[in-house]
């Protein structure tokens, strides 16, 4: 089997513009590596047999991996019936020094940002971001800062899933 890539679904429609291709064995399952594609990207997939004949049915789309950079953790210093003080380290993970970063989470329940410190935040309904402050968006290779946030609730949460981006 051949996966043909493409950068739109009307280029994968017409089998035109193919940008990348990966071969598997003869078998319509499995898995196929496809190097050098850009992070964070939609292609759109097609398949042609071991014989070079097209699929005319399969025609879908997924997005690859952002490249990740950084990495954040959250620790919950201390909480009460109406909140807690949460601080939020972000570690250059990468292979080049930062210049900025992004750290992003959703909420599960009623929890809202009160202050925040060390970041600028956030907040589209249960959707927060905090960007690096002007003093500490660089962060060279293997090296962390930290942010702290005051937030209001009813519920604790038990730890908060972050995302960190460049």
């Amino acid at each position: 089997m051949t996966v043909s890539l493409f950068t739109s679904r009307e280029d994968a429609q017409q089998w035109r513009a193919v940008v990348a291709e990966g071969v598997s064995g003869p078998e319509r399952n499995g898995s196929v590596t496809i190097d050098r594609l850009t992070p964070g990207t939609e292609y759109w997939y097609r398949f042609t047999d071991v014989e070079g004949r097209r699929d005319p049915y399969v025609i879908a789309s997924g997005r690859t991996a952002p490249l990740t950079s950084c990495r954040a953790t959250a620790t919950i210093d201390t909480h009460w019936g109406g909140g807690f003080v949460a601080t939020v380290t972000v570690r250059n993970t990468g292979t080049l020094p930062l210049d900025r970063w992004r750290v992003s989470w959703r909420w599960s329940g009623d929890e809202r940002v009160q202050a925040a410190w060390g970041g600028v935040a956030e907040t589209t309904g249960t959707d927060v971001t905090v960007r690096n402050a002007s003093y500490n968006g660089a962060l060279a290779l293997d090296t962390a800062t930290t942010f702290g946030l005051l937030v209001a609730t009813s519920a604790v949460p038990d730890g908060l899933t972050l995302t960190c981006e460049r």
